[in-house]
């Protein structure tokens, strides 16, 4: 039997982490929830309990803590914090995954706001240079989780990172909470991944599509709109 992977989630009681919890909770994964709302996670760790009384769920006060203990580090938090929380908890992700789900947008939701030739995910990279950073799941909504969702049509979640090992794992987190995971390249490819969220996101607003919507079957060129409804 595969040994239990311990997931930090900072930023738990957010609409993504939250989501990502829920859907964790009834995987083969130990949690770490850590958010700055207390009471907000506590209530939210006991609600997994009551609903299913065998999640290995914990919360954790601080950051650094909850990444020293974890394998996987998945960072549910705005892009504007990133670089606050990696201040925090360099020293103690050396050679771990850390997922990054954010989009870089402008506070409209119609501009990525990094610099040309680097993405968000790259950026993260940056600061943290010893960890193993992934880009998954930031062109998912929150209600993608849905299990009456996932249920309907598998959902794609699309991948980038430069350490394979590290890849293949956050493939198999993916496979495991009901995503079809689609490995992009190496974490450059993030680049293209976030401006995909952005035309979905401006796709929402002009068109008023819901958050159903999102990019299907092809990966081969990740800017053609024929490929956007699932």
């Amino acid at each position: 039997m595969a040994t239990k992977k311990t997931i930090a989630v900072i930023g738990a009681t957010g609409d993504m982490g939250c989501a990502f919890v829920k859907a964790l909770s009834n995987s083969n994964y130990r949690l770490l929830l850590m958010s700055r709302d207390k009471n907000k996670v506590r209530k939210l760790s006991a609600s997994l309990k009551e609903k299913n009384p065998v999640a290995d769920v914990e919360v954790v006060e601080c950051e650094r803590k909850a990444c020293w203990e974890a394998d996987i580090v998945l960072m549910a938090v705005p892009y504007e914090a990133e670089k606050e929380v990696a201040e925090k908890i360099r020293e103690v992700t050396t050679q771990k995954i850390v997922i990054d789900v954010s989009n870089p947008l402008n506070e409209k939701y119609d501009r990525l706001i990094t610099a040309p030739g680097t993405s968000a995910a790259e950026e993260l990279q940056k600061a943290l240079p010893n960890s193993k950073v992934v880009k998954a799941f930031n062109t998912n909504f929150s209600t993608d989780f849905s299990p009456a969702i996932k249920e309907s049509k598998q959902i794609k979640t699309f991948i980038a990172g430069d350490d394979q090992e590290a890849v293949q794992t956050v493939s198999e987190m993916a496979t495991a909470i009901g995503f079809k995971p689609v490995v992009c390249g190496i974490l450059s490819a993030s680049r293209n991944i976030e401006q995909m969220m952005l035309q979905l996101i401006e796709l929402k607003t002009e068109e008023n599509y819901n958050n159903i919507m999102g990019w299907g079957k092809s990966i081969h060129a990740p800017l053609n709109f024929k490929s956007i409804i699932r």
